[in-house]
């Protein structure tokens, strides 16, 4: 059971189905609100915060596929389970493929309902620690946000690969937009009108894994009623995106390499081989190769899977994007807080930049939420940040005076404020690192997180070679020491 408790809501036309759901979901620990129609479904979406929807397939007014787009488009990532009759389970699949997360079968049992329940919470739970939304920024490549040369980097290698079968490994810190990448992938593919299935290994019980991926035949085993399509198959033609590939069992790694390999597989239980066509991309934020030095993770798989290896960094790694990422989720919470807020001021920046970001861009995205939330004037302040993003180790001036705030030119729009932004911010932080250490760029560097050669690049583009050039005796040293400044 999950120690948080989450909102539910039952939507199915027959009153005794809705009292028997609502009363397993109450007594597993789950807050559950019903609804008799899609139309009232729809509308208890809208008024209150749902964690999980489990809705009928056949009802009057709204149907559950109708209920189920409607839902998506407003909620994306929600989890949605259908509830079908035997005799349309071809819906229900299409359901998986237009974005339901799973479908229970009538009749059905308690474990089974619980199982799914379970699982489609933790899936968005550990997804909620890493995925982004789309970016609907104008700008953003790939719908990802950023112009760093880190991305720059990515943003090569996607044009390279989008459009091929070859098979993903992207690896990077929860938070960091895996998810994101993986849809673009496939969103920037000939498959882009086929389904992307994605699977996180980590909300699936061992015992389970297997079903779930090649599914299983009826009287496979306990509770296997009638027979379900994996995702493998539910993937076909498309993309089938495992996040979390770490955590899959070492038993199982076998059977996922052969489907790799051959495309081809059985269900749980039968005898039939099935053929697949699916582009996989697969995920982790852990180190394979550890596990694999540990005897938990295959070394043919794990060669398998890294054909096209893609590092996504930290946040922290790629500071010079939080300007462009804070304007995206300004526009985004101004828009669902009915605010106004037109950026931040030069010490908020400061302390937006200089922050770990340890859960990375949802944790920015968090911030910027709460930020615009109690924020009474037209721009962020350092004091509208939380405390943890203020006490960060900031870089401090000579003096150990703060910046003044910048006013911003009433002419300008948010892009033009967020661009002198960024530049003014980038000549301060160069500034004050070269200030607080003399002058000696090595240590400079190393305060900014950068190269030293990176460093001294950025100098001459912002005209610092010369204003912090130490003089003999300073500290720096000549070439092949500590630091210099040509």
């Amino acid at each position: 059971m999950l120690p948080e408790k989450k909102q539910v809501l039952i939507v199915d036309d027959e009153p005794n189905l809705r009292k028997i759901l609502a009363a397993q979901l109450s007594r597993d620990g789950y807050d559950v609100m019903t609804a008799e129609d899609g139309a009232e479904g729809l509308s208890l979406l809208r008024e209150n915060h749902i964690d999980l929807v489990v809705t009928d397939l056949k009802m009057p007014k709204v149907d559950g596929m109708e209920l189920l787009r409607e839902a998506l488009k407003e909620h994306p990532g929600l989890p949605v389970i259908l509830i079908t009759a035997h005799g349309t389970v071809d819906t229900a699949v299409e359901a998986l493929k237009t974005g339901a997360f799973d479908y229970l079968t009538k009749p059905f049992d308690k474990d089974e309902v619980r199982q799914v329940v379970a699982k489609a919470l933790m899936t968005r739970q550990l997804g909620e620690l890493d995925a982004t939304e789309p970016a609907h920024t104008s700008g953003a490549r790939f719908g990802i946000i950023g112009s760093s040369s880190q991305l720059s980097d990515l943003y090569t290698v996607l044009e390279r690969v989008a459009d091929t079968p070859t098979t993903v490994l992207i690896t990077g810190e929860s938070g960091t937009g895996k998810e994101l990448v993986a849809r673009a992938l496939h969103d920037h593919s000939t498959r882009r009108d086929k389904p992307f299935i994605k699977v996180n290994c980590a909300a699936i019980p061992k015992e389970l894994i297997e079903s779930e991926l090649f599914g299983y035949e009826r009287g496979a085993f306990t509770g296997a009623v009638s027979s379900k399509p994996g995702r493998f198959e539910l993937a076909n033609g498309g993309t089938l995106f495992l996040d979390e590939i770490g955590e899959i069992p070492v038993e199982m790694q076998v059977k996922l390499l052969r489907a790799l390999q051959e495309s081809e597989f059985e269900r749980v239980g039968g005898i039939k081989t099935m053929h697949v066509d699916v582009r996989l991309v697969a995920a982790t934020n852990r180190d394979l190769k550890k596990l694999i030095a540990a005897g938990t993770f295959r070394e043919d798989l794990f060669y398998r899977l890294n054909v096209v290896p893609i590092r996504l960094p930290a946040l922290r790694e790629r500071a010079t994007d939080i300007p462009l990422l804070v304007e995206h989720f300004l526009t985004k919470f101004n828009e669902r807080l009915k605010k106004q807020v037109l950026g931040c001021d030069v010490d908020a920046m400061l302390q937006l930049t200089r922050h770990s970001w340890p859960g990375n861009i949802r944790e920015l995205e968090n911030v910027v939420e709460r930020a615009v939330l109690f924020c009474d004037g037209p721009s962020i302040r350092a004091a509208d940040l939380p405390a943890e993003v203020r006490s960060s180790d900031v870089l401090r001036s000579p003096n150990d005076t703060p910046l003044p705030s910048a006013t911003l030119p009433t002419d300008s729009g948010l892009k033009e404020h967020v661009k002198l932004a960024m530049s003014r911010l980038e000549r301060d932080l160069v500034s004050r690192a070269l200030g607080q250490t003399s002058g000696n760029v090595t240590h400079a560097a190393r305060l900014l997180k950068i190269s030293r050669k990176g460093l001294q690049l950025k100098m001459k583009e912002l005209g610092l070679r010369e204003a912090h050039d130490p003089s003999p005796g300073s500290g720096d040293r000549p070439e092949g020491g500590d630091g210099e400044l040509s």
